[in-house]
């Protein structure tokens, strides 16, 4: 692939992902242009920004005018605009990526082909489908919506006390698969990046924890297991069977007799943005390299680092004093309940003395609060 010089790059989506790879971008002399249906979407902030609907073909042509290659900051954006924008531009990763990522029972039957661990589900088209899973799963499992779930929504907990018929006429007419509940250790993901000559490489191992099924905070490099190598490499393999091209985010539960994966984000991720002070070169970086056709940074960390998400609101940055192992970002959205408005990343040589930083920020934020 021809290294592009000063690209315009155009992004389909306009959140915090968007808004984070051009501010990596900007210094190398690249320029954006952002498309999402959202007049107040954050990335555009930063940059221009087409506001329209992604079925918007006449904003469409306008917006590949402008641009020398289009990625995208969300796996939700259509299929069907993703592959009319490839009529005229190159596209990374492929729309193809995106059928399989979209759906959650297509995503793991992509795994199982390549002979790749995941837990056991099946398709639920039927109450009396869903009635068979529970009890197969000893009412141990997740309904899950094939489509458009993320950070927790499109979610039903099954459990013994769980109404079923309840859960059934929340989730009738879309889609479905049951999943068994997997006892896991801890979760893990694994950052790859690939080029489009097949250059790849991947960041150290990240150990992530949730809240009500959002993430909360990551941490980097993970504490090492055999589980951690396991990990890499099953996400090498994926990456690989995709000819994928930029950012690959694979998210594995760890468990005592090994990992399975959970599920495969194609774009940059949250449990990513450590890397921005964390590694050499941040995942947004080497994602705008890939699709650009520049030479892949260096992964390599830095230290430790630790990030911690922000949900709904932000802290009271402006009563803290700058202190240098620890960098904050504000996203310049709304806050709202549910909404991730920021994030902050805490640096350290090891982990000892990650764990002392953070709790030290733990106690100066609280400090802060009653200075509002």
């Amino acid at each position: 692939m021809k290294p592009l010089q000063q690209p315009v790059i155009g992004i389909l989506g306009g959140g915090q992902l968007a808004r984070m790879m051009a501010l990596a971008g900007y210094p190398l002399g690249m320029r954006f242009l952002f498309f999402d249906p959202d007049p107040q979407a954050c990335a555009g902030q930063v940059g221009p920004l087409i506001t329209a609907g992604y079925d918007d073909t006449k904003a469409l042509d306008e917006f590949m005018r402008e641009v020398d290659v289009v990625t995208f900051d969300f796996e939700n954006v259509p299929v069907s605009t993703v592959r009319y924008v490839q009529q005229r531009r190159a596209v990374y990763p492929d729309p193809s990526v995106l059928e399989i990522s979209q759906d959650r029972l297509l995503e793991k039957r992509f795994f199982q082909k390549l002979g790749l661990p995941v837990g056991q589900f099946f398709p639920v088209n039927s109450y009396s489908e869903l009635a068979f899973g529970a009890k197969s799963y000893e009412f141990d499992a997740l309904l899950k919506t094939r489509r458009m779930g993320y950070d927790g929504k499109g979610q039903f907990r099954i459990t013994p006390g769980a109404d079923l018929k309840s859960i059934w006429e929340q989730a009738r007419g879309r889609k479905l698969v049951l999943e068994q509940r997997v006892p896991f250790e801890r979760e893990i993901s694994v950052i790859t990046v690939r080029d489009a000559d097949g250059q790849l490489s991947q960041y150290a191992v990240t150990e992530n924890k949730h809240n009500n099924g959002v993430l909360a905070t990551s941490t980097a490099p993970a504490r090492y297991t055999d589980s951690c190598q396991l990990a890499k490499t099953h996400a090498r393999t994926i990456a690989e069977a995709l000819e994928y091209v930029g950012v690959l985010v694979i998210e594995f539960f760890e468990t005592p007799d090994g990992v399975l994966i959970n599920e495969m984000a194609p774009r940059v991720h949250n449990s990513g943005h450590w890397t921005i002070e964390g590694a050499l070169t941040s995942q947004f970086e080497n994602h705008l390299r890939a699709v650009c056709g520049w030479p892949l940074g260096s992964t390599d960390s830095w230290g430790y680092a630790a990030m911690l998400n922000w949900i709904g609101s932000v802290p009271n940055i402006a009563c803290m004093p700058k202190q240098a192992h620890i960098h904050h970002h504000l996203y310049g959205k709304t806050p709202r309940a549910g909404r991730k408005v920021g994030h902050t990343t805490i640096t350290a040589e090891d982990p000892a003395n990650l764990q002392r930083k953070v709790v030290n920020f733990a106690k100066q934020l609280s400090d802060s609060l009653g200075k509002l």
